[in-house]
């Protein structure tokens, strides 16, 4: 932990720093509804749960509850592994929140164009700088702030889906799951993309560990946190999706059609909800993902890696400096169409976590008597076992993503090429004399 930090974010701030950095709700799952089809997207939904999202989150668990500290999984490498793998993991995390901090403006004007047709150009690319200024300057009021926004904008939206979904329950027709895939195309065409789409909604259960130097009593709200977020996320899904593809031709289902779907369904009154509720929910995972991206630089700045200056804390504890220059970096990116990239953005997330359960494994074997209030209760071997479930399920959405061909490969491709710049960039920073504060 940062010595500057101050400990502010709650229980219940936290799971929904969390909730906004995995889900969100089912904003984007309409998208994959009309590609995989409605069996297909209940089915993978149902699954990667089980294969990613419960044992991800057990391992973090474990690690943050051995090692609460700020910088998170960062701290875990270098313990682990050492400097040079910490940075590396530093880096691959920076990479795909290239990706991640281009997609939530996108889809923050896509839910604006339902209030404002015809946004585009100019008028577009400020809408979401105001939306990037707007998370950024709730950042430099301090992790308390940002935990209660994201509770607040939290309780907004799922209440939105749950409405739309008791409307959509009465008026159920048949069953959600039929048909199992797209009538015409084959069991497997698009999986791979629609995989990743389904994965890239149940991923991030470690980025909020950068803070947990700013969390109250961290080793324990850590893995209590991630017992509450988990099943909320997953529940807040199917409790939508169920009730919604059963009242609802999923035929018209495209990417953004939340609010036509709720107006279907109930009228203007709910699809204005739910149009609110797909602005407010992109803003919240931007301003979430602000405030655990921002800790990375300040914590290899720490290490004298970048400029000491970025590590700097006002009195509530925020790095304000990494939190405008991250903000500043995002901006700009905001102006790349980055948003078919999902792929590569899984990819990198599963390259940085695969590191992580290797450190815990290490740290298991190399520090036995280094625990928290949280254990997954097996030996390492089933740890082993356990990590091995999930990496194995990005295995398999990778390998589908390359049979897709068009957006699956040539996305592979930038995440491989992304990963291997990180020992050009250790070489860089790692050479330089130590920067001056």
């Amino acid at each position: 932990m940062s010595p500057r930090t101050t400990r502010g974010l709650t229980t219940l701030g936290l799971v929904f720093v969390m909730y906004f950095q995995v889900s969100g709700g089912p904003l984007t799952l309409e998208g994959l509804v009309a590609q995989a089809g409605p069996g297909m997207a209940l089915f993978v939904l149902a699954v990667l749960p089980l294969t990613w999202a419960v044992p991800e989150a057990l391992l973090i668990g474990e690690l943050a509850s051995m090692l609460p500290e700020e910088g998170g999984y960062y701290a875990w490498v270098k313990r682990a592994f050492g400097p040079f793998w910490a940075f590396q993991n530093a880096w691959i995390t920076w990479c795909y929140s290239l990706v991640d901090m281009a997609i939530y403006p996108l889809l923050f004007t896509q839910a604006l164009a339902w209030f404002v047709p015809g946004i585009d150009g100019p008028v577009r690319w400020m809408a979401a700088l105001a939306m990037i200024w707007g998370a950024t300057l709730l950042n430099l009021r301090g992790v308390r702030l940002v935990g209660g926004a994201a509770t607040a904008i939290g309780v907004f939206v799922i209440a939105a889906f749950l409405v739309l979904a008791a409307v959509a329950l009465p008026q159920a027709t048949h069953a959600p799951w039929a048909p199992f895939t797209v009538p015409g195309a084959s069991a497997l065409g698009g999986l791979g993309v629609g995989l990743s789409l389904a994965l890239w909604s149940f991923i991030g259960w470690d980025n909020a560990s950068t803070v947990l130097g700013e969390v109250r009593d961290a080793g324990r709200t850590y893995p209590r946190a991630l017992a509450i977020a988990v099943p909320l996320v997953a529940g807040v899904y199917f409790a939508t999706l169920l009730p919604a593809l059963a009242a609802s031709d999923w035929t018209t289902w495209r990417e953004g059609g939340w609010p036509d779907i709720a107006r279907g369904l109930s009228g203007p009154v709910l699809a204005t909800w739910v149009a609110l509720a797909g602005m407010a929910s992109p803003f919240a995972f931007f301003m979430s993902y602000l405030l655990t991206y921002s800790r990375i630089p300040m914590v290899v700045a720490e290490d004298g890696l970048l400029p000491r200056a970025i590590a700097v804390t006002d009195a509530r504890g925020t790095p304000r400096r990494a939190v405008l220059a991250a903000a500043v970096v995002y901006s700009a990116f905001a102006l790349v169409p980055l948003g078919s990239l999902v792929v590569a953005d899984v990819l990198l997330y599963a390259t940085a976590v695969g590191l992580e359960f290797a450190a815990l494994v290490a740290l298991r074997r190399r520090e036995p008597r280094l625990r928290g209030a949280f254990r997954v209760p097996t030996g390492t071997a089933g740890v082993v076992a356990l990590a091995l479930l999930p990496l194995a399920t990005i295995s398999v959405v990778i390998a589908l993503a390359v049979r897709d061909g068009e957006l699956g490969a040539p996305a592979v491709l930038a995440g491989v090429g992304a990963i291997a710049l990180g020992p050009v960039a250790w070489r860089v920073c790692a050479r330089r004399p130590p920067f001056a504060g």
